[in-house]
């Protein structure tokens, strides 16, 4: 096989990596294996050319696990299928390939970042980064661009105006509480796959 030459009616296709997406949250059986579901599925179906790649983790996570079976119906009823799902502990190596990391909780980004420093502009947490890229303009005006999205949210982090950062944790909980946190996650994802897709 040779290589396209100039003038020789080639054309190599440029390739693109993928904007590499992480959510985080403790054992990685509810919180994030919902976000990864839903914003996968979201970003998936959403227009533009920019290829995505999106897992989860947990900074105590249950390696080899299913999701838990009340968090599981959940996205069922979102639409996702959690029947393939495994849990995963976090790891520096994740974290320093991941272009956005999404936590559940301020807790959970602290944690990451005591792993990867490195990555302090491009974690946030969740409903943190919703609010951001759906709120505030000199972010807000970047949607359709993921890189520099996440760049102007890291410089305009201050300017976050939220009651609750944490999107809390159902394990163990009634299914009401499920059903809230399920509900949170997935409007949050919503605005975030909006904007990192918009276009013009």
């Amino acid at each position: 096989m040779t290589c396209p030459t100039a003038g020789d009616g080639s054309s190599a296709q440029p390739t693109h990596r993928a904007f590499a997406i992480l959510a985080v949250c403790t054992g990685n059986i509810c919180r994030s294996p919902m976000v990864e579901h839903l914003l996968r599925d979201a970003l998936a179906s959403a227009p533009g050319s920019t290829p995505f790649e999106v897992g989860s983790a947990g900074v105590r996570g249950w390696d080899g696990a299913p999701m838990d079976p009340p968090a599981a119906d959940e996205l069922r009823r979102l639409g996702g299928d959690p029947s393939a799902f495994r849990g995963r502990s976090f790891s520096a190596v994740l974290g320093e390939r991941a272009d956005l990391i999404l936590t559940a909780t301020a807790d959970h980004r602290r944690l990451v970042l005591q792993e990867v420093p490195q990555a302090l502009r491009r974690t946030f947490t969740l409903l943190e980064f919703a609010h951001l890229v759906s709120a505030v303009d000199g972010v807000a005006e970047a949607a359709g661009d993921p890189s520099e999205l996440v760049s102007r949210a890291a410089a305009h982090r201050g300017a976050a105006r939220i009651d609750a950062y944490d999107l809390g944790d159902p394990y163990g909980q009634p299914a009401a509480v499920h059903r809230r946190t399920a509900e949170l996650a997935h409007a949050a994802v919503a605005e975030i796959a909006s904007a990192l897709t918009m276009r013009g």
